[in-house]
């Protein structure tokens, strides 16, 4: 009986990355390790992460990390992730980052060109700029993300 045990063991530690994992706990544990969901409204943020990745299907998908900077919710993080396969989902992120005032033209030749044009976005707001964020709910139950006004920071 123990035996087969060990073999389910040996299963999910060969079908699951446990490496990816481990640093998953030791990320919660650095940033507090309680999550609380931030409810739908107006916050005012700073973008702690903005990239291309690949979503849990492995298709490629933008990612943006909202760092709520003041009122309740300060220190929490709102979670943007869009698929980007087809036109109108990049529409809608290059409608996004445009909102920013990045002073980054925003175009989509390749997805290498666009993983490089989001690092460079990422490169000019942070530190540099912080967001009024309208975080809603919008059709079909999905989030909604609005940038409704952009403020510099001071050195």
């Amino acid at each position: 009986m123990a035996n087969n045990s060990n073999n389910i063991w040996d299963k999910f530690d060969k079908t699951i990355d446990t490496k990816g994992l481990a640093e998953d706990v030791k990320t919660a544990a650095e940033n507090g390790g309680s999550y609380k969901e931030v409810p739908f409204g107006d916050y005012e943020v700073a973008i702690d992460k903005l990239e291309l990745t690949a979503s849990k299907a492995g298709d490629p998908m933008v990612s943006v990390w909202f760092k709520v900077v003041d009122g309740e919710f300060k220190g929490s993080r709102i979670f943007m992730n869009q698929v980007v396969t087809q036109g109108f989902q990049i529409h809608i992120i290059n409608e996004f980052l445009r909102s920013l005032d990045s002073g980054i033209d925003i175009v989509f030749d390749t997805y290498k060109q666009y993983g490089n044009l989001l690092m460079d976005v990422f490169e000019a707001v942070n530190g540099n700029l912080e967001f009024a964020l309208k975080y809603s709910e919008g059709k079909n139950g999905f989030a909604k993300y609005e940038i409704t006004e952009v403020f510099e920071l001071e050195d």
